[in-house]
Formats: C-alpha cells, structure tokens, sequence
C-alpha cells in the first residue's frame, strides 16, 4: 500500500483527510510540522507528500525546495484558491500538482493516484479503483462513472456526491457528512447545493422499476442510495 504524508497545520482537515484516504487503502500520516516533512521525505517509504504553503514556522514553499534538495518524492501541493503567484512557485520548485482548498477529499485520492501513476509507484497503491452497486460503476482514479454499462455524464461535483452515497449503499448518509467528504467542509446554514446536485444525478440515473427515486432523501437527516 502507498504511504502518504499529509503535512498541514489545520488539523481537523488533516484528520478528515487521513481518515478518508486510509478508507481509501492508503497508509497515512500527518504532522503540522514542515520540518518533520523534510526529515520524513528521506524515508523510502513515503511515496508522496501532500503539503499546505500556509503553515507557521516554515511555509511549504520553503518545506518543498529542501524537500527537492534531498528527495524527488511526489509532492501535492495545498494551495489557496486563486493564488496563482504561490502556486507557480511550487510547480517551479518541482512540485507534482496542487489542489486549491478546499478540497474534495475524493478528488484529493484521484489527484494522489494519477500522481502515483505517473511517477511509476502505483503498483504499491493499495486503494480501490472500482466501486460497484447495482447497475453503478465508479472509478474515482479516473472520476469516470457507468450506468446499465453506458457511460454516465456527471459533472465533478455530482461525481462526488455520487461517490459519497454509493460507498454508503443502503445507509443513510447526513448531509454534513456528505458535505465533509465530498466538499472538504462543513455545510453551512442554508446551503443547498447539495440538494439542487443531487436533483440533477437522480435525473441522470432515471426511476427504479418500482418509480422511485434510486436516492432516497430523509426529511431533516440526509440521503440514502438505494442497492439492487
């Protein structure tokens, strides 16, 4: 299995990160320390490092060009949205890619695995690349989808709820934990995008034989795929 260091100082993103991409079969670990990161990228058991550029101390700037000094390890780079000047930096200083925050955790996962392809170390990548349920197929490395064995049109939001409730098959799914996998945040008061992106899968996905919908909403807790 692939072992990725996540290095950033926001802690609650970090663990809602590790958590979902251990689920995902990768070995993770986390430090808010960008000199821990340096020391750990000489391990030759890291196999690539998500790393945040705001951190106290020592930036991830700073962190990834004496990473480069040492090591060429794959680096993922954590970048505020828009900032194009801190994201150029990185990509010049050897950096594999970057995702601006916040993130998905799931496109997160299919960012690390094309890295790992690309880089030649996909075979020690343990994490599923096919997620099956009923007449769905996924395949979060590619962010591809099929249904009844055609392709399936998602956008990469619908993408990632989808993913979210099919991992969850049969279970009730509450929106703030669908919020938190498939955006990376918290759902706000008043936020409906989930609602209005599902309405739109649902009508991609078509009725059941029976004329329901294959995602059940639940007044008030969240949603649930139906399986079969």
């Amino acid at each position: 299995m692939a072992k990725v260091l996540l290095i950033d100082d926001d802690t609650e993103l970090t663990n809602l990160l590790g958590e979902y991409l251990t689920k995902e079969g990768f070995v993770v670990e986390t430090t808010a320390d960008g000199r821990v990161g340096v020391a750990e990228a000489m391990s030759a058991s890291t196999d690539l490092i998500v790393l945040d550029i705001m951190m106290p101390r020592m930036n991830g700037i700073e962190v990834l060009r004496k990473i480069r000094q040492v090591s060429d390890v794959p680096v993922l780079m954590l970048t505020a949205r828009g900032d194009d000047i801190d994201r150029i930096a990185g990509l010049n200083l050897g950096a594999d890619d970057y995702v601006s925050k916040p993130c998905s955790p799931g496109e997160l996962a299919a960012r690390i695995r094309a890295i790992l392809r690309r880089s030649g170390r996909s075979e020690r990548d343990g994490g599923a690349d096919e997620i099956r349920t009923g007449d769905l197929v996924l395949y979060p490395s590619t962010r591809r989808a099929e249904w009844r064995a055609a392709p399936l049109d998602l956008t990469g939001t619908e993408f990632s709820l989808l993913e979210v409730l099919a991992r969850s098959a049969g279970q009730l799914v509450s929106k703030q934990d669908i919020s938190l996998s498939a955006f990376g945040k918290p759902l706000t008061a008043f936020d409906r995008r989930i609602d209005v992106h599902i309405s739109s899968i649902r009508q991609k996905l078509g009725a059941r034989p029976d004329g329901q919908s294959w995602i059940q909403a639940v007044r008030g807790r969240g949603y649930q795929m139906l399986e079969g």
